[in-house]
């Protein structure tokens, strides 16, 4: 073997790292029959090398990838062939929607950068998303257990604020940026911003408390639509 198992991940998966193993877990079993034809393809010196980057514990090469995709590309890109009403959708990102890494600051409250100011740094593709229009990256606890630490989200931008209650969203108001589950508020041109993790405490308070939001406040109002979690294993 060309390197021994390890039990930990690494510290950063990385956006290509990513977009491999959505990838991976699309076309396993119908680009290729396993790990160890894929190492094949791949160059690697044994299927373990694949194991290690699908558990999370190794990123991959761009090299790699490039050619993962290359090699596959007819099994990516079938869907471009199909004539329905989701063809249009499909067609807009041809390579998958745009994954955008921006980080938090370190406030109270998870406040991201401006994605606009930012180049895609990869592309998320699979089937359920085709509707959604970028993905962005969890930073912070403050909707624990529903999104962890680390996890991609892919967005669907809702341009006519019809917001449905009970339901995530990332959300862009004032100058913060963030996700948050959004309840019905006692007036109907507002929300209540809602964390679903209630068990971390400043003192006596909740250390993220639930707000109230105008929705003619909200500039940007995204759906969470899909979550690929990190493994655990």
């Amino acid at each position: 073997m060309d390197e021994q198992s390890k039990p930990n991940k690494i510290k950063t998966v990385r956006p290509e790292t990513l977009e491999f193993i959505i990838l991976y877990n699309q076309l396993k079993g119908k680009a290729f029959s396993g790990n160890a034809q894929l190492a094949e393809v791949l160059g690697f010196n044994s299927p373990s090398s694949i194991t290690e980057i699908i558990k999370s514990r190794q990123n991959i090469d761009l090299e790699k990838l490039k050619i993962f995709k290359e090699k596959y590309s007819d099994f990516l890109t079938h869907k471009k062939n199909t004539v329905n009403s989701e063809s249009t959708a499909v067609s807009r990102f041809p390579d998958g929607i745009p994954m955008y890494e921006i980080t938090a600051t370190a406030s109270g409250v998870e406040v991201y950068n401006d994605i606009n100011d930012k180049e895609p740094v990869g592309h998320m593709n699979f089937p359920g998303i085709e509707d959604c229009d970028f993905a962005l990256p969890v930073w912070g606890h403050s909707m624990y257990p529903y999104l962890e630490n680390g996890c991609w989200v892919a967005l669907k931008i809702i341009h006519d604020k019809k917001i449905l209650p009970g339901e995530v969203y990332y959300i862009e108001w004032g100058d913060y940026r963030m996700y948050k589950r959004l309840l019905a508020g006692d007036s109907p041109d507002e929300v209540i911003a809602h964390s679903d993790n209630t068990t971390e405490m400043i003192g006596n308070r909740l250390k993220y408390a639930p707000f109230v939001v105008k929705i003619a406040d909200i500039k940007k109002l995204c759906l969470v639509k899909d979550i690929h979690k990190k493994h655990n294993h």
